[in-house]
C-alpha cells in the first residue's frame, strides 16, 4: 500500500461555509414558518444535511503526527502536515505518531558463532516513515517491529564470536560493537520495510555469557589473554637478543663461540621473559 496524499482545504474556509450554510438553513426555515412554502424547507433540510456532513469532515493534524483516512474500507490518503483542514465527510480516520520511539529488546540466550551461549539485547531507535503501510500492511506495527527486532538480534548474534582474543575472526560482539551495530541496522530496515518503519540506529546494550558458562569463559578469556601477552613478550624478546648479539658482534666488543653465544642467549631470555626479577651471577674470573 503506497502512501498519498489525502484531499484537504484550509480548516478556516470550512468554518466559513459551515457558518454560510447554517444561516441559510435558519433563514430557510424561518421563511418556510412564515410562508409554509416547502421549497424552503426542502431547501433547509438540505442545508441542515450539509452542515452535518461538513461537521465530520473537519480534523486538526498535530506535529509529527499522520492521519490515515478510508471511506467504506477505501484507502483516500494521508495527512502528514500539522494544521485544521477540511476533508471528505464521513471518513474513518486511524492516527500514526511521526516522532522517533525507541525500545529495549528482552534479554535474548542464543549461541554465538562458536556455540556458547550468551545473554544478548539491543535499544532499537526507529520511526514511521510511511503510515499507510504501517496501518495497512501489517497489523500491529509496534507490536511488529519489537518482533522482529527480536528476530534481527538473535540472527546477528548468531554470526559473529563473542569475544576474538586469538584473532581467528575479523569482527567480534564485544570488541567491535559500532560494527556489529551498524550490521544489525541494515539487518532490521530489511526485515522492516514492509511495515514503512525506518530504522535510525541499533545497538547493543547488553551483552554476557550465560550464567552456565560464565565462570568457565572468564578463566578461558584469562588464559587467552595470558598466552596473548606471553606471545609479545617472547617476541620482544627475540628482537632484542639478537639486535644485542649483531651490535656486539658489529662493534668488535667481544668475540663469542657458538657455545657462548647459546648461553649469552639463555641467560637474556631467562632475564627478559620472567615474570620475577633475576639476580644476576658476577664472574670475576675468566668466561671459560
Amino acid at each position: 500500500m503506497k502512501e498519498k496524499e489525502m484531499f484537504k482545504v484550509n480548516g478556516f474556509l470550512g468554518v466559513l461555509l459551515f457558518l454560510l450554510l447554517g444561516a441559510a438553513t435558519v433563514i430557510s426555515m424561518r421563511q418556510f414558518t412564515l410562508d409554509e412554502n416547502y421549497l424552503f424547507l426542502v431547501i433547509g433540510v438540505l442545508c441542515g444535511l450539509v452542515l452535518f456532513l461538513l461537521l465530520s469532515g473537519f480534523t486538526i493534524i498535530q506535529p509529527n503526527q499522520a492521519k490515515v483516512f478510508t471511506l467504506f474500507g477505501r484507502y483516500l490518503g494521508v495527512i502528514k502536515h500539522e494544521g485544521f483542514y477540511l476533508t471528505i465527510p464521513l471518513t474513518v480516520r486511524k492516527t500514526v505518531s511521526l516522532r522517533v520511539i525507541n525500545f529495549n529488546s528482552d534479554k535474548l540466550k542464543v549461541n554465538d558463532l562458536e556455540g556458547n551461549p550468551i545473554e544478548i539485547a539491543a535499544v532499537v531507535v526507529y520511526k514511521v516513515v510511511d503510515s499507510a503501510k504501517a496501518v495497512f500492511d501489517v497489523e500491529n506495527y509496534k507490536g511488529f517491529v519489537h518482533t522482529q527486532s527480536e528476530t534481527g538480534v538473535r540472527h546477528i548474534a548468531s554470526q559473529y564470536p563473542y569475544d576474538n582474543v586469538n584473532n581467528d575472526f575479523e569482527i567480534s560482539l564485544r570488541q567491535h560493537s559500532d560494527e556489529v551495530g551498524d550490521e544489525l541496522t541494515k539487518d532490521l530496515q530489511k526485515r522492516l520495510e514492509l511495515a514503512g518503519v525506518e530504522i535510525i540506529e541499533a545497538r547493543i546494550m547488553h551483552l554476557a555469557y550465560s550464567s552456565e558458562i560464565a565462570s568457565a569463559m572468564l578463566q578461558r578469556q584469562q588464559a587467552k589473554a595470558v598466552l596473548a601477552a606471553r606471545k609479545v613478550i617472547v617476541d620482544g624478546a627475540v628482537t632484542m637478543v639478537k639486535s644485542a648479539i649483531d651490535q656486539l658482534k658489529e662493534e668488535g666488543i667481544v668475540d663469542l663461540d657458538e657455545e657462548k653465544k647459546a648461553q649469552m642467549v639463555n641467560n637474556l631470555m631467562v632475564a627478559i621473559v620472567s615474570d620475577k626479577g633475576s639476580q644476576p651471577v658476577i664472574n670475576t674470573g675468566t668466561i671459560y
